[in-house]
């Protein structure tokens, strides 16, 4: 039997023990939902906007420790900055601001982020 060793940053460690802004939002003003079948994650990035700027934000993550520690990283990068901004918050933006994500993780930051972009593409369609 091979035995794998995962090492996570200090970062990702803080933020999968302490996670920031999770929790479902009830008055949400978009949710975007993003999953991977293959490990199993499953992500709802909750949205609400004022005067185009995302004024609040959370989650709900089921997953692993780097799933739960990247959804609490895109909502601290997200908040507060407007629409458009948000938009270019890249996968690599979300692994690098918790120092690097082992790359059998690294498909947890494209979940944070393409959760967040979802989010904001359903905000800007009830819109029109």
């Amino acid at each position: 039997m091979i035995k794998v060793v995962i090492i996570y940053s200090d970062k990702v460690m803080e933020h999968f023990k302490n996670p920031r802004n999770m929790g479902e939002m009830e008055d949400a003003d978009a949710v975007g939902e993003v999953g991977n079948p293959t490990c199993g994650d499953l992500m709802y990035i909750y949205i609400k906007v004022k005067e185009d700027k995302i004024e609040d934000i959370s989650f709900q993550t089921f997953g692993c420790g780097a799933a739960i520690a990247t959804s609490s990283m895109v909502t601290e990068m997200a908040k507060g900055k407007t629409l458009d901004e948000a938009l270019e918050i890249t996968r690599k933006d979300v692994a690098d601001a918790l120092d690097g994500l082992p790359p059998i993780k690294m498909h947890c930051s494209n979940l944070a982020a393409d959760g967040l972009h979802k989010a904001i593409e359903k905000y800007r369609e009830k819109q029109k």
